[in-house]
């Protein structure tokens, strides 16, 4: 007997053949006492319905080597990276573990934040080792248990596209940022906007002029009355969200886009390493559109969104957050992993001393 069943949210429709089975809920992975870490402000902009635009709250922003409040960081009008978009940065998370909290990867968050700058002709006037402990600093002094991370490197004062001679900043703002995308019935829709062409950029920096792109995408998902984009690279295979990598799963094989024409994610690295620690085949490939429909489940990656399964691409439904689902076993050893609930890659969490 096939019987249907609903999820906690009432626009997912999932089945099983063992007869009726009970909700889910975000409880099946972040336990209750969570719930006032990762839950957003009540102040939180909601750009549609789904997507949450934090205003961060935090007292105080590491700038130039020095602790500031923010409300006394300004930034000059006629900034280099504000105009033409060098500034490099990262998104990073601290959550709370049985030992207090730690900072999910944070070396290799701020390794490929060098890398960044590097290629914008930027020489970051502190150490990676300086940089590490300024942003440990930043969260014990806003007295953070989990946050959301972002450091930035960018030009200064200077106008003309040639940076040669600009003031090089580095700042570092921390703040609560719960769940990126609210629900489990995300909706998302291929948008006519491409990936940028992996010629017309390094693919492996994280740059902000990049992400014109993402934004035009957003908009036109908003548009489409949809929670989030989907992007294709320039040969019309799937690339990847605005903000996030993309996996699907078919039986016991997982597929995801192949990393030259995308931003390979550190997250995205880190699914999949525990998807073959589970016993999946993981495989990098090009993915066409017209292939979508074969698959049983699709979930987007990212430091923001975590993992987070996928309702339906347009007309395309998927059983993403369904019971036993891959999705959703990943979706847990992935949160045990950045909470401390495991010992494995304990090298990856750096604790936050008050």
């Amino acid at each position: 007997m096939i019987a249907w069943w609903w999820h906690s949210t009432p626009l997912t429709l999932c089945k099983t053949a063992y007869g009726e089975a009970p909700a889910l809920s975000m409880a099946h992975v972040y336990p209750p006492h969570r719930w006032s870490a990762t839950k957003a402000p009540s102040d939180a902009l909601h750009f549609g319905a789904t997507m949450a635009v934090m205003k961060p709250q935090a007292t105080y922003v590491w700038f130039d080597g020095r602790m500031r409040t923010f409300e006394k960081v300004s930034v000059a009008l006629l900034n280099h990276s504000l105009h033409y978009g060098t500034a490099a940065f990262e998104g990073i998370r601290c959550y709370e573990t049985p030992k207090g909290p730690a900072v999910f990867r944070l070396r290799d968050h701020v390794r490929r934040l060098f890398h960044s700058a590097a290629v914008m002709g930027m020489k970051v006037p502190y150490t990676q080792k300086e940089v590490r402990q300024a942003i440990v600093h930043t969260i014990a002094k806003n007295k953070l248990r989990e946050c959301y991370i972002r450091p930035i490197v960018y030009y200064g004062e200077g106008m003309g596209l040639l940076p040669q001679g600009t003031e090089v900043h580095v700042a570092i703002a921390v703040w609560p940022w719960g769940q990126y995308i609210e629900g489990d019935d995300t909706h998302v829709h291929i948008v006519r906007t491409r990936r940028l062409h992996p010629e017309s950029g390094v693919m492996t920096a994280k740059v902000s002029g990049h992400y014109f792109n993402s934004v035009l995408a957003s908009l036109e998902a908003k548009r489409e009355r949809a929670d989030e984009a989907l992007l294709l690279d320039h040969r019309g295979n799937v690339a990847e969200g605005p903000g996030e990598n993309i996996f699907f799963v078919q039986g016991s094989t997982i597929h995801t886009p192949r990393p030259d024409f995308i931003l390979p994610g550190l997250t995205r690295a880190t699914v999949m390493l525990l998807a073959r620690d589970m016993g999946y085949m993981v495989v990098e490939k090009d993915i066409s559109p017209a292939r979508l429909p074969r698959y049983e489940e699709a979930f987007f990656v990212g430091t923001a969104v975590e993992v987070h399964p996928i309702g339906r691409i347009d007309s395309t439904k998927y059983e993403s957050a369904c019971k036993g689902s891959a999705t959703l076993e990943i979706q847990r050893r992935y949160a045990e992993l950045v909470h401390g609930d495991t010992a494995a890659h304990a090298v990856w969490r750096t604790p936050v001393s008050s």
